[in-house]
């Protein structure tokens, strides 16, 4: 009942399904507007080439075009120093002073400084996209948002580093050292915003990096170094008086907002998305393989 015949040239008759059951297979297949809108899909390496030259630029501009308000920046670098008195926690002058005396230590987290911050991160978004493209786009989209949500941080509240203080015994370890690679200091100085230290993307993004390596990796040893990655750039970002610990809180806050607005859109964690995205159209629910 309800099917409908269609003559065909040799007489025969063949049966239609009729409409309803046709929109029902079909709304099946592509699910609602809103399951289309969150399902994980193939990455592709042009666009995400291209996403991620564009993202980067304009963090850079952005960040960089913020006011450098030297006189609030020291103002809030003051306040934050009185806060970590405060609670029996400022700590960052002695480190400081006690890591420089040995060489060959701070010479080498100078050079962590500058380099591993986007060696890392941009070998984990390689490895996300050949291993786990499933999980890629909201891992990824994690990152972003981390990184968003911390030029308003850097709007709002200038800081300038422990390393730029007035009156404060603090080090700044690449000047003594004379080690490459700081866009903080030396001649490169003038080409970026020195007070923007309040929240620390090096904590933010290697936060998101040790979380990402100790959710998906299958090794022992790949788990246990993706959780040593952060803290060791808490004890580098210190050592250098490139940050205050209370700016690492502040990385900290950036990437639980990414990670909060990834899981509200996908209704999951990342890392709990699927490795494999299944290839053509799916057949139910949000398309997802496990493969």
């Amino acid at each position: 009942m309800g099917d409908t015949t269609v003559r065909t040239r040799d007489g025969q008759g063949a049966a239609t399904p009729p409409k309803g059951d046709e929109t029902d297979r079909q709304t099946a297949t592509e699910g609602t507007l809103w399951q289309r809108l969150r399902r994980p899909r193939r990455p592709r390496i042009w666009i995400e080439l291209a996403l991620i030259g564009v993202s980067y630029w304009l963090y850079s501009l952005v960040r960089n075009a913020v006011p450098e308000q030297k006189a609030q920046a020291m103002a809030n670098a003051d306040w934050i120093w009185r806060a970590e008195h405060s609670i029996g926690l400022a700590f960052e002058e002695a480190f400081n002073r006690a890591v420089n005396s040995v060489t060959w230590l701070i010479v080498g987290m100078n050079y962590y400084y500058a380099t591993l911050h986007f060696i890392v991160t941009i070998g984990v978004l390689v490895w996300l996209y050949r291993w786990h493209p499933g999980r890629y786009a909201a891992t990824r989209t994690v990152l972003f948002l981390t990184t968003g949500v911390a030029l308003v941080g850097f709007y709002l509240f200038p800081l300038a580093p422990p390393r730029l203080m007035d009156g404060h015994n603090f080090i700044d370890t690449v000047l003594v050292h004379h080690t490459w690679g700081s866009m903080a200091s030396g001649d490169l100085k003038h080409m970026t915003n020195q007070y923007a230290a309040m929240p620390s993307m090096h904590i933010g993004w290697s936060t998101w990096c040790g979380l990402t390596i100790f959710a998906l990796a299958k090794a022992p040893w790949a788990k246990i170094l993706g959780a040593l990655y952060p803290v060791a750039t808490l004890v580098v970002i210190i050592a250098t008086a490139n940050h205050f610990w209370l700016d690492a809180v502040g990385g900290i806050v950036c990437l639980a907002f990414g990670f909060t607005v990834v899981w509200a859109w996908y209704g999951a964690l990342p890392f709990q998305l699927p490795r494999v995205v299944a290839s053509g159209e799916p057949r139910r629910g949000l398309g997802y393989s496990r493969a």
